[in-house]
């Protein structure tokens, strides 16, 4: 734009050198005059050469501008990463964009993910039977006799509980519950109980090791004591396992109550009054187990421990009585326990008592004993 702008210029004063000699020569008549003109002539031509230099400068500098020099980014692990090339200014207040040109440095390829090996299981081998040739006569092609399959060795089963007194428990109807004691325990209703057989005392320390020692079962929360005294701190879960492999089971309210009260109706399992020497409650002062049998409150079937020392699991769930209003938001969720321990008053000692807890409590005051049916 400079240079065409030097070339108008240029043109113009050529234009007026042609238009000054025509004029000044039909009008200027004497030599003053015409040195005069001379001089004008060359002012005007030295200031037309001064302007041509002007705008070839100009010019030049302005191409300069426009070729914009290449700037190369630092190189990185010795590869130039890319070449930047500005873009010329529209305007002195805008910002010099720049763009990112590749260079021809090749991209290394992604890595190639190495698939992990899979193992596929093989079957187990089956004995197959075996065969050995026969010796033959000549002439005769010989027949494979099959050998025997080599005999499995049988699991030896684990050795069962030892041998624990029961006691015979006829069966019959009674009234269970009572109208005297708490809310969950009325109405008094009749039951009738089948025949079965219950232990004598509560299951001890020694036969539940004898237990762990067989199976290899784990019951975290139980904490052996001596061999003769009730096993404690064990789950609704731990005495019902414990019970099926004796070959026994759990007894249930209704039998556990029979038992421990018989045909006439008692409160305790001795008789209607309350005696603290015939049972290991709070009353005793001995504040924890003592072996199974010390205390001779035997009920009206010559069951033992039946009021204190430890509560002992039943297999049902803790539910209200038929015709009972009474409600308790654990029925249904809690299993019943019955008889009251050593930390238990003559309240709790009842035979007609209930007490339940989730089956996962194990507390050092809470036991039990098995039953099994009277025909198996």
């Amino acid at each position: 734009m400079a240079l065409g702008f030097s070339l108008i210029v240029l043109s113009g004063s050529t234009m007026a050198l042609a238009k000054y000699p025509s004029l000044d020569y039909n009008c200027i008549t004497n030599l003053e005059g015409e040195e005069r003109m001379k001089k004008e002539l060359r002012v005007q031509l030295i200031l037309l050469l001064f302007l041509i230099s002007s705008c070839t400068l100009a010019a030049i500098t302005a191409t300069h501008k426009k070729t914009p020099t290449p700037t190369t980014i630092a190189q990185v692990n010795g590869t130039p990463a890319a070449t930047l090339t500005p873009e010329v200014k529209a305007s002195p207040t805008e910002t010099l964009p720049m763009e990112i040109l590749p260079t021809d440095t090749p991209v290394p390829p992604p890595p190639t993910r190495t698939p992990k090996p899979t193992f596929t299981p093989q079957p187990t081998s089956t004995p197959q039977p075996t065969f050995t040739l026969a010796p033959t006569k000549e002439g005769e092609t010989p027949q494979p006799t099959p050998t025997s399959l080599p005999t499995p060795t049988p699991t030896p089963e684990p050795a069962g509980p030892v041998d624990k007194e029961m006691v015979m428990i006829p069966g019959g109807e009674f009234m269970m519950g009572s109208s005297n004691g708490d809310p969950d325990e009325a109405p008094p209703h009749p039951v009738t109980v089948a025949p079965f057989l219950m232990d004598v005392t509560e299951v001890t320390n020694a036969e539940f090791a004898a237990f762990l020692q067989a199976t290899g079962y784990q019951a975290r929360t139980v904490q052996l004591g001596e061999d003769d005294h009730p096993v404690s701190r064990v789950t609704w879960d731990n005495a019902n396992d414990y019970c099926a492999w004796a070959g026994k089971r759990l007894p249930t309210e209704a039998e556990w109550e029979f038992a421990a009260r018989g045909t006439d109706g008692r409160v305790y399992p001795w008789g209607n009054d309350w005696d603290p020497a015939r049972a290991n409650g709070r009353e005793s002062g001995i504040r924890s187990t003592v072996a199974v049998g010390s205390f001779p409150g035997d009920s009206p079937f010559g069951v033992l421990d039946m009021a204190g020392n430890v509560r002992e699991w039943t297999a049902d769930f803790y539910e209200k009585y038929p015709g009972s209003s009474h409600y308790s938001q654990f029925f249904g969720k809690f299993r019943v326990h019955r008889g009251g321990g050593w930390f238990d008053d003559a309240g709790d000692l009842r035979a007609a008592n209930r007490n339940g807890g989730p089956p996962e409590t194990a507390n050092d005051d809470l036991g039990f004993r098995c039953v099994r049916d009277a025909n198996s």
